[in-house]
């Protein structure tokens, strides 16, 4: 044999075992990519997920981790944040909110990332007199930029038992969900119409309950009564599929909610929502914007 002869023969088995090494690699990689959102859809219990980040002693974490309560009275209030960060993904969890009377109270449920020109999508949970409802107050923040908001009334009690609030956040839009039925879409314009989306900076999420009564319950007209603390918010069930940076973007078939937006079914139940629970929406304020709307106001 030839020394040519053998150097080509060598030198297909190095390049035939070189794609094989590569896509080993990238199988690999693809597996570890796979089990790392797996992991995170799975959840995992709340002292593994988070970190207490103020009103120590007033944060619970009970059943082994499967339950948690943050606490307000009037020396302070309380918080969480998640351990990680999150770039994209559906995130959900089950809270049940203060019962009575939760007049100038606060439950916060928001995703952040930090800076003056940060982005945040925001749940808020205002607190009311007894037999009076809850307020949901949403809001969406991009590269610093908010007043966004949009409320709502809750078509139940959400102090009786809990119930499933969800974001879900990616390059297409945002959607807030409550047990699964949309409520409000914000959709990613900045392509098209240069309407700032976030979409660059990846954020925590974040928890938390505390005294609002200067503008909560009636614009502050109604005051937090302290003869009913502590007041308590209880969480359950949380569960996360996400990204890390730009990962899930290298395989997003693998990730149906990478690319999810509503369909005519999601947008009717939205559409049902918004005619007959929504109380405040900054796309119609005239007095806010007596010069005109908001552009996204027309696109969204």
């Amino acid at each position: 044999m030839s020394m040519h002869n053998s150097n080509t023969k060598y030198l297909k088995v190095v390049n035939q075992s070189n794609k094989m090494i590569k896509t080993s690699s990238c199988i690999f990689s693809f597996l570890l990519l796979i089990c790392f959102l797996v992991v995170l859809a799975l959840g995992g219990t709340f002292d593994q997920e988070f970190d207490v980040t103020w009103g120590y002693g007033r944060v619970k974490i009970l059943e082994n981790g499967q339950l948690l309560t943050l606490s307000l009275d009037r020396s302070s209030g309380s918080g969480f944040k998640s351990k990680r960060q999150y770039m994209f993904g559906k995130i959900d969890m089950k809270i049940k909110l203060v019962p009575g009377n939760s007049a100038g109270t606060a439950t916060t449920y928001y995703l952040s990332s930090v800076g003056s020109a940060h982005d945040e999508i925001d749940f808020e949970f205002l607190g009311n007199v007894s037999g009076e409802p809850y307020i949901l107050h949403t809001n969406v923040y991009a590269q610093g930029k908010g007043d966004k908001e949009q409320q709502f009334y809750l078509w139940f009690d959400p102090t009786k038992d809990f119930h499933t609030y969800s974001i879900l956040w990616n390059p297409r839009s945002i959607i807030f969900s409550v047990d699964g039925t949309p409520i409000r879409q914000y959709k990613n314009l900045e392509a098209t119409n240069g309407i700032p989306y976030p979409k660059n900076q990846p954020m925590w999420l974040y928890s938390s309950i505390w005294n609002a009564e200067e503008w909560a319950t009636r614009g502050g007209l109604v005051r937090t009564d302290w003869s009913n603390a502590p007041f308590i918010a209880s969480y359950r069930n949380f569960n996360a599929q996400t990204c890390v940076m730009s990962s899930c973007s290298k395989n997003p078939t693998a990730n149906s909610w990478l690319t999810q937006s509503l369909d005519s079914a999601g947008l009717a139940r939205m559409k049902w929502v918004q005619k007959n629970y929504m109380i405040y929406n900054y796309c119609t304020d005239t007095k806010r914007f007596p010069q005109g709307f908001p552009h996204e106001c027309s696109l969204n």
